[in-house]
């Protein structure tokens, strides 16, 4: 820890083998200062969210990956696919309740065409225009590819036209592929994902980059991830925040899962924080990690707390027990209990007002 001490701070980039030590050392609070100073460094005590709504507009799902505990089979209890007067419904509460952003996600549907996703977000826009659509994740993409016989590259510029603004970086989970092959084989690989995400920020749209971690991964699985993404952001510098996402194993169907406890989170996103010195954001999702873990995180490098959220349905469907929501109010506490001065921010990290 010594030699990885002085690497932080005399601010050199950190080797996959510093991540792998970091890994396998107990001294979580070491690991954790160093975070909070690289953080500092880039950020200050600020700590962003952001007034959010969730939209899962369909669970009908052509994949059935072994972790996701939220997709569904035709005719199977509880599948759904919204409508569209449905999801302008949402969209539009969520405007009044004083959202900036939209995060749409939804299963690969066996059955809608392309022009319906684009109608989609026409619509959501044409309603909200001061909304900011955050839609799809590079699996979809890929879907929707496929579906309409065009290229990626085609795909995007599409939807950019029909209103959406950036997209959310699900669908990586781990991207080694033997990994890959035991918890989603059914999705796209990682390599692919990589693919489909480098070709959205060459069309000049932003997005997140996530990690699932706690299921069946390795500590070098972990740290081959990083090195992927940090290779990526390295050459077309469009990843705005990076989003560990803790495994929830309740209904899914990954029988080795261990879960995530809060010293492995913890120390997840101080490594991240440390080995990711080209993303400005590290974000902790409390829907995931829970309100507590969340919040100490904030003295492990996190800087970003997401948002309100409303209704998520993924994560919950998998056992979080967090609440669905937050309020505005509630994420200013949570932020100011930690010592650290709460900013809402629209999805592009502009300030919306400072608290």
């Amino acid at each position: 820890m010594n030699r990885i001490r002085r690497k932080v701070l005399d601010d050199m980039r950190l080797s996959d083998d510093d991540a792998l030590e970091m890994f396998a050392s107990n001294d979580l609070l070491g690991i954790g200062e160093l975070a909070a100073l690289a953080n500092h460094r880039k950020n200050g005590d600020t700590v962003y969210f952001n007034v959010n709504r969730h939209i899962n507009y369909t669970n009908l799902c052509v994949n059935r990956c072994t972790f996701c505990a939220f997709s569904r089979d035709r005719g199977e209890d509880g599948v759904y696919t919204m409508a569209l007067n449905e999801i302008l419904t949402k969209a539009t509460e969520a405007r009044d309740a004083g959202a900036t952003e939209i995060h749409m996600v939804g299963g690969l549907h066996p059955d809608l065409p392309f022009d319906f996703y684009l109608e989609m977000l026409a619509a959501i826009k044409a309603a909200c225009p001061e909304l900011h659509i955050k839609a799809f994740t590079a699996v979809e993409i890929d879907y929707f590819a496929g579906l309409a016989g065009l290229s990626d590259a085609d795909v995007i510029e599409a939807m950019k036209e029909a209103g959406l603004d950036s997209m959310p970086g699900g669908g990586a989970e781990i991207l080694n592929p033997e990994v890959r092959n035991r918890i989603c084989p059914e999705k796209i690989s990682g390599q692919r994902w990589l693919e489909v995400i480098e070709t959205v920020h060459r069309a000049g749209v932003k997005t997140n980059a996530t990690m699932l971690f706690g299921h069946v991964e390795r500590a070098a699985d972990r740290v081959d991830h990083l090195a992927q993404l940090r290779a990526l952001q390295d050459r077309t510098g469009g990843f705005q925040a990076f989003i560990p996402l803790a495994f929830q194993p309740d209904n899914t169907r990954v029988p080795e899962a261990r879960g995530v406890g809060g010293v492995d989170a913890l120390k997840t996103l101080a490594i991240s924080r440390l080995y990711l010195d080209n993303f400005q954001h590290i974000k902790a999702y409390w829907i995931m990690l829970g309100l507590k873990v969340a919040q100490v995180s904030l003295c492990f490098g996190v800087n970003d707390l997401d948002g309100t959220v409303v209704e998520e349905k993924i994560g919950h469907e998998a056992g979080a027990d967090s609440p669905q929501a937050l309020s505005k109010t509630q994420l200013i506490e949570q932020i100011r209990k930690a010592g650290r001065v709460p900013v809402e921010r629209d999805t592009l990290y502009q300030v919306v007002r400072s608290y």
